[in-house]
């Protein structure tokens, strides 16, 4: 037996007990326990891309996200601010139900993951939210970006049941099953339509009352 190979695990003692990065600490421990086998560098990756594309335990999003964080630090916030700031007669309300009804029509759809929080509300909805509102307090800012991340959730939750292969749907088609009562997805997500027309209603009400409130 080759003591090199047991490199990885001195990597990983090291790199906890200084306080380092686990995520780091582990991808370090594997590359040098890789390295120590024999294999080059190249191999060891193709063996991460492996294990990756057969497990996915990762989800992409935490891929993306790192590329969000990279393009806010080089001004993606900024650009959007300005590019609202462009537009005219833009304003909170218009902003924030064009982007509610995006977001209920393609969590229709089932694409529930191009938008978000971490992905879309935070580096693009909320700047642009905050230069169509044009707060003037730290206090009506957070209401503004608050209000931005609720139009997401409702758009999101009243949206995606339309959709039949979503967990919801086949969660109540499962426990009416249970009950006797067999339906169909389709019948399903037909009935969450008039709920998802009537979250829209609602909270494209609450935007415009809160656009007048502010203004």
């Amino acid at each position: 037996m080759n003591p090199w190979l047991l490199i990885g695990i001195a990597v990983m003692i090291a790199g906890f007990a200084l306080r380092f990065n686990p995520l780091v600490v582990v991808l370090a421990a594997a590359v040098s326990t890789g390295l120590a086998a024999g294999l080059d560098l190249l191999a060891v990756i193709a063996a991460f891309g492996k294990a990756f594309n057969e497990t996915r335990y990762v989800s992409v999003v935490w891929i993306v996200l790192p590329v969000i964080g990279l393009m806010e630090a080089h001004g993606l916030q900024e650009r959007a601010r300005t590019l609202v700031a462009g537009l005219k007669g833009a304003t909170l309300p218009r902003l924030l139900t064009g982007y509610l009804l995006l977001r209920q029509a393609t969590a229709a759809l089932g694409l529930t993951s191009i938008a978000g929080h971490a992905q879309t509300v935070r580096p693009l909805l909320a700047p642009m939210a905050l230069a169509a509102a044009q707060p003037e307090t730290a206090e009506e800012a957070d209401k503004v970006k608050a209000m931005a991340a609720a139009t997401d959730n409702v758009g999101l939750f009243f949206g995606e049941d339309i959709f039949i292969a979503i967990g919801s749907i086949l969660l109540m088609k499962g426990f009416l099953e249970q009950q006797g009562i067999v339906l169909a997805p389709f019948e399903l997500s037909v009935w969450a339509i008039p709920s998802a027309i009537a979250a829209f209603a609602i909270h494209a009400f609450r935007l415009r009352r809160f656009g007048w409130r502010r203004g």
